[in-house]
């Protein structure tokens, strides 16, 4: 499992003017593809009053949108008309503690007058105010506003405007990070306009969608576009898998909702991909399914409370299932177990393979994460695993995840020592038993036992899949092995089935995993 990455953030901070919004940005951090490009906040500045203004929505009709013959929508005006009275400008309060200034104590006597003069006394700068800005969207008549984390963290003082020119002061209810929402409530004597949640399960690449929010303070921007890709993994966290679409989204966008052709919430903007700043078509929306997840949660407890299996997975693809006789690469295998942790407790060892969860079959690890994410601590879940066999079931009784637990150990059987070959070559490695005198050269904890790679040929698959020298064998075919002789029986057995590649657990600087090697 891997952390998430920095995010994409879209919120407008620090409006000054209109030329500020525009020249901030072109401002933006280029990473690496599959990292994420975050949109950085301009500097702390007085929002314009003229920036923000929202004009007045206009009346509803209820009128269907008008339609080409081939069913494409001749305008969205209609849809927009009735979906915009929910969707609200969040601004967001902040108070910048200063750097650490000079103390006027220690200058002389005409500087230290100058320096108590304009401020700059004994604490140094004063405490600056920073406004930043975002979106968001209504999902209960009574004021409750659902927006990214990113928008609100750190606020002192949050605001939401309508697009009728009603303000109300915001309370932060609950936030998320590893999901970027957050639920904020305001007391309203009337009751408020609402966005209706759609499913975003039913959403097909190609779909139309609008997008509503504030790009750099201009309120009630509407964009269009389609559905450019569905469950998409940006490097943010195992918890959310985002769509992808092609409306324009900016800064000042993030926590505005994402509609579909029947008015109905599917995702929430939050971030984007770009190489210049501004908008380049590709965005990125949270699932609905997710929100409403999460908001659940924060709405009961003011906070996210996620299960914890204590195991860490891998994907199993097509080269894992063939080595393990299997033509479906479908499931989480598990590559290493925490000591005492549910799974432990419960029976699930290295090697097994996650095919379902409460009956519902497990697509690959980031749908187990999720779905055990989602378990309450304290309930009882049954896991369908199959190993060396017919899949059977178990009952495992989820732990609470913190923030701070490792999710697995890497702890190995203990070495049983003997004195077999200490030394040979498997599928372009080079091996060699885990003796004292090995344990010392690559500083192997204790408890790591198995063969250690001591050489790796560069045209080898090994090479390939990254193992380096230094990586220790663990397991082979799901046996353990402990010297190179192990290894090439395990090899030979699975040659002698007809198999193409072996799997094998390999432990090393990276943490535990299994890796499909071809056999040569």
């Amino acid at each position: 499992m891997y952390q998430p990455n920095s995010r994409f953030r879209s919120s407008f901070r620090g409006v000054r003017s209109r030329f500020l919004a525009a020249s901030s940005a072109a401002v933006l951090i280029v990473m690496g593809l599959g990292a994420a490009v975050m949109l950085p906040h301009a500097g702390p500045a007085k929002p314009a009053a003229a920036l923000v203004h929202t004009a007045a929505a206009a009346p509803m009709r209820s009128a269907p949108p008008r339609m080409l013959e081939n069913g494409a929508p001749f305008s969205f005006a209609d849809l927009v008309e009735r979906v915009s009275p929910a969707v609200v400008t969040v601004t967001v309060e902040e108070q910048l503690q200063p750097a650490a200034g000079i103390d006027p104590s220690q200058l002389p006597e005409p500087f230290r007058d100058f320096f108590n003069q304009f401020g700059q006394g004994q604490g140094g700068q004063q405490p600056r105010k920073a406004i930043s800005m975002g979106s968001g969207f209504i999902i209960d008549k009574s004021g409750e506003i659902v927006t990214n984390d990113h928008v609100v963290e750190n606020g002192k003082k949050i605001t939401v405007k309508l697009p009728d020119g009603r303000e109300f002061d915001a309370k932060l209810i609950g936030a998320d990070k590893a999901t970027d929402i957050a639920l904020l409530k305001v007391k309203s004597d009337k009751p408020l306009p609402t966005a209706e949640f759609g499913d975003d399960r039913q959403v097909r690449v190609g779909d139309w969608v609008i997008a509503v929010g504030n790009p750099f303070g201009l309120s009630n921007t509407v964009t269009a576009g389609i559905v450019s890709s569905i469950g998409r993994d940006i490097g943010n966290g195992p918890y959310t898998d985002f769509l992808q679409i092609d409306a324009s989204i900016n800064r000042g966008n993030s926590g505005g909702p994402t509609f579909d052709l029947q008015g109905k919430v599917i995702g929430m903007n939050s971030m984007i991909f770009s190489p210049s700043g501004g908008s380049v078509g590709i965005g990125f929306a949270i699932p609905s399914s997710t929100i409403r997840e999460v908001i659940d949660q924060l709405k009961a407890h003011g906070h996210v409370s996620r299960g914890w299996l204590g195991v860490s997975i891998q994907s199993v693809t097509p080269e894992m299932a063939a080595s393990m006789g299997s033509k479906e690469s479908k499931g989480a295998i598990v590559a290493s177990v925490a000591t005492g942790g549910p799974a432990a407790k419960a029976g699930i060892h290295p090697g097994d393979v996650v095919l379902a969860v409460n009956g519902k079959s497990v697509q690959d690890s980031r749908d187990l994460t999720r779905r055990v994410a989602m378990l309450a601590a304290g309930s009882t879940a049954t896991f369908t695993i199959a190993h060396d066999g017919a899949p059977r079931n178990i009952p495992v009784t989820i732990g609470a995840k913190k923030e701070d637990q490792q999710v697995a150990s890497n702890e190995g059987p203990q070495q049983n020592g003997g004195g077999a070959e200490t030394t040979g070559e498997a599928m372009g490695l080079g091996l060699a038993a885990v003796t004292p005198e090995v344990r010392r050269a690559y500083s192997l904890e204790n408890g790591v036992s198995g063969v250690i790679v001591t050489r790796v040929d560069p045209n080898s698959d090994a090479a390939d899949k990254g193992i380096q020298a230094g990586d220790v064998i663990v397991t082979v075919a799901d046996q353990p092995v402990h010297t190179p002789k192990d290894v090439q029986n395990r090899i030979a057995a699975a040659k002698s089935q007809g198999r193409k590649t072996v799997l094998v657990l390999i432990t090393g600087s990276n943490g535990q995993g299994f890796v499909a090697l071809k056999i040569g």
